[in-house]
């Protein structure tokens, strides 16, 4: 699978999750903050200027959502390469796409006004669940591949907060500390 694939189905797997959050989220802000989120006021204001139905608006916002986080994800993936990349790097990756999204190109064709102009715990959610979709994003793109989760890091004997668990051996783990011995994908080169 290459790149642009990989990245295209992490961005559709990755935009469920953001979803799910969305939803969750957006049932905790006070009442006069809950008008339709950006991906509807997108759809809605799109299909005016089209000249379109607003009977499907529901079913559009729910398919131009995941087309355009599809589309994130393959140039994720494009740019990463299938089987890798971390939850950081992904969540850092989702905020750059609210930043270019809903303070660029959004605004400068005038579709809606800049999330500088929305109220700060919508720009809030908003900002949590590009988080998710970023991270789950990277997560999934890593897994693409059949690359196995990055391992959690334990702390060593010597600190004074390590308990035995932590001197114990771990089954099949690289005996070195280096970033490259513990994720082989990710030498040197990045």
């Amino acid at each position: 699978m290459n790149g642009w694939t990989s990245g295209a189905i992490s961005g559709i797997v990755a935009t469920a999750a953001m979803t799910l959050a969305m939803n969750a989220l957006y049932r905790r802000l006070p009442r006069e903050e809950r008008y339709p989120l950006p991906p509807a006021e997108i759809t809605a204001e799109v299909a005016r200027r089209a000249g379109l139905p607003r009977q499907s608006t529901v079913e559009t916002t729910q398919l131009a959502h995941f087309a355009y986080g599809a589309a994130a994800g393959a140039l994720y993936g494009a740019v990463k390469g299938p089987g890798r990349g971390n939850v950081a790097e992904g969540a850092a990756y989702g905020v750059g796409v609210w930043t270019a999204s809903y303070l660029g190109w959004i605004p400068a064709v005038r579709i809606l006004k800049p999330a500088t102009r929305h109220p700060l715990r919508r720009n809030a959610l908003m900002l949590a669940v590009h988080l998710v979709w970023g991270g789950s994003l990277a997560l999934c793109n890593r897994l693409a591949e059949g690359a196995s989760p990055p391992e959690r890091e334990t702390a060593p004997a010597s600190l004074p907060h390590a308990g035995p668990a932590a001197s114990a051996p771990r089954r099949n783990a690289p005996r070195t500390r280096s970033y490259a011995g513990r994720y082989p994908r990710h030498g040197a080169g990045g």
